[in-house]
């Protein structure tokens, strides 16, 4: 056996040979976005200054990467006609602010963010943006593994997926004739996030790592975020209450990571993910603490963003931690879900009838509609040049403001084709209420779901939707259903003596109520405020007849001995 020793002069921490990639990931941990520092135009100018103090924070309170965003396509940082010659000024700004956090024996990622031109038209700046990284891997080709090359933040626009790909590869080329086995991240196209795995092609490579972006349900994370626009104000006051239905609807959008990452072979990292701080303080502590606990349960390492700016955990005002925060990315247990009743407020019926499910096709798009033995067939047979230009719908959906829902469907395809689905306004400006969900559907009928605040005003006539216009194939589906979710009280604790006993409940036909003491006066209402029925008990026990009532939700008052109302929810299965 070979043993290598050698002597790295800032890092005593990381002195063995080239690391695996599945093992560097791991290393990576639990990360900090060093946001709206350096990907601003010029440094400081988002109000967010660096301070060298931050590397050592960050390291003591238990993060084990940073992740730098820079921007490199300006003027004053690149020149912009041949040969893209980089200011050596910001070079040596770049490089101080790396071996701070070296220093601090924390691993580094650097990445190329927001080269907009780049993004607007590929082919004309495609030559600047290899300058720049031929530029940079030469810069930094000494500088030990624990320094990580992303090569660019959330491709999009012009930069589509498939020239993504080319791009990337041809980057990698560079970066690999003076960096032959640095760790080089690869994210996604279409800004980042899980919809962009499915074109995801990574050359073959041992060194790369995935890199993708997580902020849904996205009307939770950036409700009130002036840079998304008007619409964001009406998503204030979206909770995320940690329902097992959120949590279903958080791991059914992931699940696609894993399966990319096990059929790869390549590991993956989430480069950013966090929520905005207009949302309250408890909704961000739930979401955050199950989204790095389950990140973590699966493998996949993390950078939250960000450090000390509209999402952060840092203070730069009065240098106070977001203790809150902190404690959700490092130190709190994955708690148990809580639980919601769901009551069916429509629910497809294929058998007889396409249900009033149209199909309406723009631009090039052609796509027919058939039906056979309850399921419903949806055959893309030309493209559009967008996926709302084969839009399968169904309207008349009435949805309440400050309700949540669960919009789930059950689906296959022939071949595996991604589409878009969700609930909106059924006229201009044909909004969603519940956010975009992208799904890659398979060739097994599989269950797929979202969970939404309506926070729009009410809307007696809201369309669901499936976008379908960017693949050719067959889609099936088996059912769609969109339930409302109560929050009740599911059953009553018996540690108070006093409190009668009300059961089952939920409940189909009867319900039995348990009294201490002899005689109560008991009403029944609906939630529109109606009464209907009243009844006196003369002794411990009564069932109530509810079998001839519809699916919902009602209260029921009893008033027993001490003369004092007291309410329950009832759920009406």
């Amino acid at each position: 056996m070979k043993w290598l020793i050698f002597l790295v002069v800032f890092l005593p921490l990381y002195t063995l040979g080239q690391t695996d990639v599945f093992e560097l990931n791991q290393k990576l941990g639990r990360g900090m976005n060093m946001g709206n520092m350096f990907e601003a135009p010029t440094e400081g100018e988002w109000g967010n200054p660096f301070r060298n103090d931050y590397f050592q924070q960050i390291k003591e309170l238990g993060f084990d990467h940073v992740r730098i965003p820079i921007r490199w396509d300006t003027p004053a940082r690149t020149q912009m006609t041949p040969p893209y010659t980089i200011n050596p000024v910001f070079f040596a700004r770049i490089k101080e602010v790396v071996d701070l956090a070296i220093e601090q024996d924390l691993l580094v990622i650097i990445n190329m963010h927001h080269h907009d031109a780049l993004f607007q038209n590929p082919a004309q700046n495609r030559e600047r943006f290899l300058a720049q990284w031929i530029q940079i891997a030469e810069f930094f080709k000494d500088y030990p593994e624990v320094l990580l090359f992303e090569v660019m933040n959330e491709p999009h626009n012009q930069l589509t997926p498939e020239l993504w790909n080319q791009y990337f590869a041809e980057a990698l080329v560079e970066i690999r004739k003076t960096n032959p086995n640095r760790a080089v991240m690869m994210g996604t196209a279409l800004f980042g996030g899980v919809a962009g795995i499915f074109q995801l092609d990574p050359p073959e490579d041992d060194n790369i790592i995935v890199t993708v972006h997580f902020y849904n349900p996205f009307t939770f994370t950036h409700q009130g975020a002036e840079w998304v626009g008007d619409q964001s104000q009406n998503w204030l006051g979206t909770e995320w209450l940690d329902l097992q239905f959120e949590r279903e609807a958080i791991e059914q959008e992931i699940a696609p990571l894993i399966s990319f990452s096990s059929e790869r072979n390549i590991p993956i990292n989430m480069g950013e993910f966090g929520a905005y701080s207009r949302a309250d303080m408890e909704s961000r502590v739930r979401w955050t603490t199950f989204v790095a606990r389950y990140l973590e349960s699966i493998g996949f390492s993390w950078a939250y963003w960000e450090w000390s700016a509209g999402f952060g955990i840092f203070n730069p005002q009065n240098n106070q931690y977001i203790q809150p925060l902190v404690d959700a990315l490092l130190h709190n247990e994955m708690p148990e879900p809580r639980e919601a009743h769901l009551v069916t407020i429509y629910e497809s019926n294929f058998e007889n009838s396409n249900d009033s499910w149209n199909i309406f096709t723009q631009q090039n798009g052609q796509a027919g509609l058939s039906r056979s033995q309850g399921i419903l067939q949806a055959a893309v047979s030309r493209l559009g040049t967008e996926n709302w230009h084969v839009q399968l719908v169904r309207s008349n959906l009435s949805l309440e403001n400050g309700k949540m829902y669960r919009f789930s469907f059950e689906a296959k395809s022939e071949p595996n084709i991604s589409l878009v689905s969700y609930i909106g306004k059924a006229s201009s400006p044909f909004n969603s209420y519940s956010g975009f969900q992208t799904t890659r559907l398979t060739d097994e009928y599989l269950e797929y779901s979202t969970v939404f605040k309506m926070s729009d005003p009410s809307d007696p006539n809201a369309r669901i939707v499936f976008d379908m216009g960017i693949e050719l194939g067959n889609t099936f589906f088996r059912k769609v259903k969109v339930q409302e979710l109560d929050l009740v009280i599911l059953s009553v604790r018996e540690e108070n003596p006093v409190k009668p006993k009300i059961y089952p409940n939920p409940v189909n036909d009867l319900l039995t109520i348990d009294l201490l003491n002899p005689g109560a006066q008991i009403e029944l209402y609906n939630t529109m405020g109606q009464k209907i029925d009243s009844f006196l008990i003369n002794g411990n026990h009564q069932k109530v007849e509810m079998g001839q009532l519809p699916s919902g939700v009602y209260i029921l008052r009893i008033k027993s001995s001490n003369q004092v109302w007291e309410h329950f929810r009832v759920v009406k299965d």
